[in-house]
């Protein structure tokens, strides 16, 4: 008697499955990384030029959420294939 697979556990093994990649799981953590660079840069900056160091937290904080919704939303604009069709590749009858 063979014995029976469950459901799923084909498709754990299944090296063809279609999931995200490493790549894309480790996106999130590159738009944070690069957003507290840039937040960091802007605090020590400010921390160094004006001695306050409140102000210089505030500034960090303010730059870190703008360049993270910022890189979000131009990650969103990113198609994530080439080799989807567009609208521009539709083709159009010439009436």
């Amino acid at each position: 008697m063979s014995a029976a697979k469950k459901p799923g556990a084909a498709s754990r093994t299944n090296p063809s499955r279609t999931g995200p990649t490493r790549k894309d799981k480790t996106r999130p953590v590159e738009l944070i990384g690069l957003s507290a660079v840039f937040g960091v840069f802007t605090g020590l900056i400010v921390g160094l030029a004006t001695r306050e160091w409140i102000l210089a937290a505030i500034f960090f904080g303010v730059v870190f959420i703008v360049s993270l919704v910022s890189l979000a939303m131009i990650m969103l604009g990113q198609t994530p294939d080439a080799d989807l069709p567009t609208v521009d590749d539709e083709t159009h009858s010439t009436h």
